[in-house]
């Protein structure tokens, strides 16, 4: 069983950037057309899908944070509060 265990996670991250790439809208996605990629991804395995987690992909932006990385509340945000 453990012998097959590699060509599991190489299966379960080409599917994972397979789905990944075609749910992504195509101005979220760097270097090439989305149609590209889902070819790389799909002829190349697992070598197209780690290229398309890599370079593919923009990186997530997280929520918008204050000076010392912590959430502003609506209420203590200038800029809502001049837009009131």
């Amino acid at each position: 069983m453990l012998r097959y265990l590699p060509i599991l996670l190489a299966a379960a991250v080409t599917l994972y950037a397979f789905i990944d790439c075609a749910r992504t809208e195509q101005e979220l996605l760097r270097g090439l057309p989305k149609w590209a990629w889902l070819l790389i991804i799909f002829f190349l395995g697992i070598f197209g899908a780690i290229a398309f987690l890599i370079w593919g992909r923009q990186r997530r932006q997280g929520p918008s944070r204050g000076g010392r990385g912590r959430v502003i509340g609506p209420d203590d945000d200038p800029d809502f509060l001049r837009n009131l």
